[in-house]
């Protein structure tokens, strides 16, 4: 590993720990303003789905696409803060029984094995709900403008034209495999969405042109295509001790991925052509954009 690796995986473990700090602050038991209270039951099941590891590489493109255009470092942690509820709500039902069946996610047993079926589906919509709570909170040092936009936003890459529809497309992939443009939309929706929007919501944050805005958005679905890509070949090549959760599901239930229509070779192309394009996205911003192109690159060569 050479020194800039370090660098950046020092400073996504230090951005991680920031975003935990927070998430413990915004997930403890103790009932808000305006809410009557907070069974310890869900509280406790919500802790566990979000405070069970993880990088955090969400929040981390938000800090660091805010810190690229001089947004406000506070207001980032609490949107990345969001992010990572709403991330970790959809972690939550896509391991449920009805959807992946999985009982392993970040090397622990998942929130329905660990409570039960109805606490995580309750978990889940707790979270979903709870990130546009986050956004819109005083707490959140941000223009009403910023915030409807976020908002907006979150709420478009998170729903039925986003991850929840990617999640509808990917179970029924299932029983009809779809042909390669329809994969490539299953998967900017499913997993390129929310990253999408990570790199989105810093220029959002800093109050960015609408150049620097629509860079950033191109630059997110470049790095999220690369993401899903190189999840792919993970799935094929590495274990379950790796990874902290099950392995060769998708080929075990026929699912059409890229890696399975073109092959390895052609994967690993494809990824290092998508980190290109993602470096080129930031050429604008010189010297400024080197962690985020690190974060490109460690997204294209990650091992779990």
């Amino acid at each position: 590993m050479d020194a800039s690796s370090e660098t950046f995986e020092a400073r996504l473990a230090a951005t991680a720990r920031e975003v935990e700090a927070v998430l413990d602050i915004l997930l403890s038991p103790a009932a808000l303003n305006d809410e009557i209270a907070r069974p310890e039951s869900l509280c406790s099941a919500m802790h566990y789905a979000v405070l069970n590891g993880g990088k955090r590489l969400r929040p981390f493109l938000v800090v660091e696409t805010a810190s690229l255009l001089g947004g406000d470092r506070s207001a980032a942690l609490r949107v990345g803060a969001a992010l990572e509820c709403v991330h970790c709500y959809s972690l939550v039902h896509d391991d449920l029984p009805a959807m992946d069946d999985d009982d392993l996610r970040r090397g622990k047993p998942t929130v329905h094995i660990a409570y039960d079926e109805a606490t995580a589906i309750l978990a889940g919509d707790s979270l979903l709900t709870y990130a546009f709570d986050i956004i819109a909170a005083p707490e959140t040092s941000l223009p009403d403008t910023a915030k409807v936009a976020l908002t907006l936003a979150l709420a478009r890459g998170a729903g039925i034209g986003g991850m929840a529809g990617g999640q509808a497309l990917d179970l029924a992939a299932e029983k009809q495999i779809p042909d390669e443009q329809g994969i490539v939309t299953l998967q900017a929706m499913k997993t390129g969405a929310l990253i999408r929007f990570a790199c989105e919501a810093g220029a959002i944050i800093a109050g960015a042109s609408a150049e620097d805005r629509a860079r950033l958005r191109q630059f997110g679905e470049r790095i999220g295509l690369a993401f899903q890509l190189a999840d792919d070949i993970l799935d094929l090549t590495s274990d379950a001790a790796t990874m902290g959760k099950a392995t060769g599901k998708d080929a075990g239930r026929g699912k059409g991925t890229l890696v399975a229509l073109h092959g390895i070779a052609w994967a690993e192309t494809k990824l290092a052509e998508h980190v290109r394009e993602a470096e080129a996205l930031l050429s604008a911003y010189a010297e400024r954009s080197i962690i985020l192109a690190e974060a490109a690159r460690f997204i294209a060569g990650r091992k779990s």
